[in-house]
């Protein structure tokens, strides 16, 4: 009992610190925020006085730079099939959410301290499932609709979403479809896409042939797999004949890099991606990658890919490029 009692003793000793740093860290950001002292020794207090000021910034930013696509750049074959997109109302809270997450102090304390010793032995992308954190956000609702060309009361049979994570994302194309299937590496992210009832499928059952699907989802994988055209080629084999789409999202500029299975996390199968900026990439892929694997490329957009933030920073972007793909006659 004495050993229970103080254990118990040292732990709220404990919390009560963490509770006064975290309070001391926000009293001294706002106090620097009020008199703008360039100098700050407190690691914790200038990392949130930095985020507190850069978020002041981005709150009032319509970030229209995110969506910008220099249509001069692109021949007019590729310029017709662009949708431009802006900051809409689902995607501002998305970043609303990140900025509410990044002041749980406790919170982000406890996922860097977390972060940390995971690390030794799982990769990021289980550290994120396993700790709930680190959600993404690619498309709005509403801009699903628009690059899909569909209504609110379309309906589709099978849905696949290749490489799903935690399933925030998998979410918006579900509502459309009747069965919902995913695959995932990370096992703590199959833990999340098995509590919303999404059916798992093996890496090497997806495309057997057993099942067709309506739509595939393949959003931001292509940098991130062994062997990209060959998921290419395997996607348009299980689309369903004359209804079957995917919808592929590709981080530009593109840099590869392979999480597992590979020692020097190169792919297997080297895209070599031409293009001095993101337009020229643009035309890249749908000229030299997805006609010649079998696609045409029906609508693409330029949209900011993000992700949940930390104690620094309240969110992470990168350039997107989405493109909704329909095979060959």
């Amino acid at each position: 009992m004495r050993g229970t009692s103080n254990e118990t003793c040292m732990f709220y000793s404990l919390l009560f610190i963490l509770y006064w740093h975290v309070r001391l860290a926000y009293s001294n950001a706002w106090t620097v925020r009020m008199n703008e002292v360039g100098h700050v020794r407190s690691p914790l207090v200038r990392a949130v006085y930095l985020r507190m000021k850069e978020d002041e910034r981005q709150r009032n930013d319509d970030h229209q730079y995110w969506y910008s696509f220099d249509r001069a750049k692109v021949t007019d074959d590729v310029c017709e099939r662009f949708i431009q997109f802006h900051q809409d109302e689902e995607t501002q809270q998305f970043l609303s959410n990140c900025y509410e997450k990044a002041d749980w102090l406790f919170t982000q304390l406890y996922y860097s301290v977390a972060k940390s010793v995971l690390g030794w032995f799982m990769t990021s992308t289980s550290i994120n499932g396993l700790l709930r954190r680190g959600s993404m956000f690619v498309f709005s609702q509403e801009q699903l609709k628009q690059l899909l060309q569909i209504e609110d009361g379309w309906r589709g049979q099978n849905l696949l979403d290749l490489g799903a994570g935690d399933g925030e994302v998998t979410d918006k194309m579900a509502r459309y479809y009747s069965q919902v299937y995913a695959t995932e590496v990370s096992s703590t992210m199959v833990w999340r896409l098995q509590e919303k009832n999404y059916k798992i499928l093996g890496l090497d059952e997806w495309d057997n042939g057993t099942i067709t699907f309506d739509l595939i989802g393949c959003l931001n994988l292509l940098d991130r797999c062994n062997k990209p055209m060959s998921i290419l080629h395997s996607i348009r084999k299980v689309l369903t004949p004359g209804v079957g789409k995917a919808i592929v999202a590709v981080v530009l500029p593109f840099k590869p890099y392979v999480e597992q299975d590979s020692k020097d996390h190169s792919p297997e199968e080297k895209l070599l991606i031409q293009g001095q900026n993101f337009e020229e990439q643009v035309q890249f892929f749908i000229k030299k990658v997805f006609e010649p694997a079998g696609f045409n490329v029906e609508k693409f957009s330029r949209l900011p890919y993000l992700c949940e933030g930390d104690l620094h920073q309240s969110f992470y972007m990168l350039d997107d490029a989405v493109f909704v793909l329909k095979p060959k006659s």
